[in-house]
């Protein structure tokens, strides 16, 4: 089977193996958790031991989602700023609202945190245009004010 490899920022990637050593290193605190609600008594009704087992095989689930990343993850370099890439920085002005958006692979998207997908209809939208470029996108002007 061939894996297609997963697009990462150096920052998004160092986040990811963080969180998968975080992971790791909980691991005898769950086992202890699991055998603490094991000595309760009758597993069949027992919500601690339930509720433990249940957290931990959601972390194992967590690292090898995380390894399987990590070992098919390609690194974005942030290459020339004359036009939107992965990795580029881009100021927006959408219809007099200034915003601000990182180009990242799926992955690594958060909205919330302005890193915006190169798969989602804005991040398309958005690839290969230059500084100073403007489009419609929903209805809406769009002028890239700048490339970082």
């Amino acid at each position: 089977m061939i894996r297609k490899s997963i697009s990462l920022t150096s920052e998004g990637k160092k986040e990811l193996e963080q969180e998968l050593d975080s992971l790791i290193k909980s691991r005898p605190a769950m086992a202890e958790k699991i055998a603490t609600a094991r000595a309760f008594g009758d597993l069949s009704e027992n919500e601690e031991y339930s509720s433990a087992r249940n957290e931990q095989k959601m972390a194992e689930g967590r690292i090898l989602e995380i390894q399987d990343i990590l070992k098919n993850a390609k690194i974005i370099r942030g290459g020339k700023k004359d036009k939107v890439d992965l990795g580029t920085c881009i100021n927006l002005d959408m219809d007099g609202r200034k915003v601000t958006y990182t180009l990242v692979g799926p992955t690594e998207a958060n909205p919330l945190e302005g890193k915006i997908s190169n798969e989602s209809p804005i991040g398309k939208a958005l690839l290969g245009r230059k500084a100073g470029e403007e489009f419609d996108f929903n209805g809406k002007k769009v002028k890239i004010v700048e490339i970082k």
